[in-house]
């Protein structure tokens, strides 16, 4: 069943002053008296372009409240990777302020009515699968996190009884950007703090599987992207029954 959604431009704004354009979706029937859980959508390096819109529709479709979070601030997004790369290198020198920023959207998010803050959880595209993870390690109160074709590489590695998330990873097995001995890593660090996890290895899967403009943006930058229609279905129904299992 398609729900009717409703979509708003979430603002926050930082200490100093950078205005956060967020994009959040709500199923119609989202309201005080019946809230539903909620999923913060962490993008992929190029900013909340039309893929994490689209991921942020389907999930109000599927019953969830949704918002794909503009951590660069003031709406910024790019189709160049050398750009979006060094956008990344910004946010990951200061973790600090990457996370603080995580958190601002995150709490306008969960003040909005038909917004249940008790059943929050997260997701993540790449660099964005990096930020959901983190955001489990530093004890954001998230139930699940789901990351696909993920960058694992933790700004400090998850503790046992700070992070709480139960775990869902997506990774395409010929994804040259993260390596499986990177997949390997996370699955000791998240053993090393009993988190409950899965790992699903979709064949065949280059890294940006989920993403419909992969193929395009491969082309146009010279890097090592793919579009995978099975998995990005596969993966995107194991992620919705695990939010659901999880959330609901």
């Amino acid at each position: 069943i398609i729900m009717s959604i409703q979509i708003l431009q979430l603002e926050s704004t930082t200490p100093d002053g950078i205005a956060l354009k967020s994009y959040v979706c709500l199923p119609k029937t989202a309201s005080e008296a019946h809230p539903v859980p909620a999923i913060l959508v962490a993008p992929e390096w190029w900013g909340v372009v039309a893929h994490p819109q689209k991921v942020t529709e389907r999930l109000a479709e599927a019953g969830f409240a949704a918002v794909a979070m503009d951590i660069y601030g003031e709406g910024k997004l790019t189709t160049d990777a050398a750009q979006a790369n060094e956008w990344m290198n910004q946010m990951l020198a200061d973790p600090d302020s990457l996370m603080a920023r995580c958190k601002l959207i995150m709490q306008d998010f969960i003040d909005l009515e038909g917004v249940d803050k008790n059943r929050l959880g997260a997701i993540g595209f790449c660099f964005g699968g990096k930020i959901a993870l983190d955001m489990a390690r530093e004890g954001f109160p998230l139930k699940a996190v789901a990351t696909f074709h993920g960058n694992p590489t933790p700004i400090q590695p998850a503790e046992q009884g700070k992070f709480t998330a139960k775990v869902l990873v997506a990774h395409g097995e010929a994804d040259t950007m993260v390596s499986m001995a990177a997949i390997e890593a996370l699955k000791q660090e998240l053993d090393d703090a009993e988190v409950d996890y899965t790992v699903d290895v979709y064949e065949g899967a280059k890294h940006g599987f989920t993403n419909p403009d992969a193929d395009k943006r491969a082309a146009e930058n010279g890097v090592d992207l793919g579009y995978d229609a099975d998995a990005a279905q596969a993966s995107w129904e194991e992620m919705i029954d695990f939010m659901q299992d999880h959330l609901v």
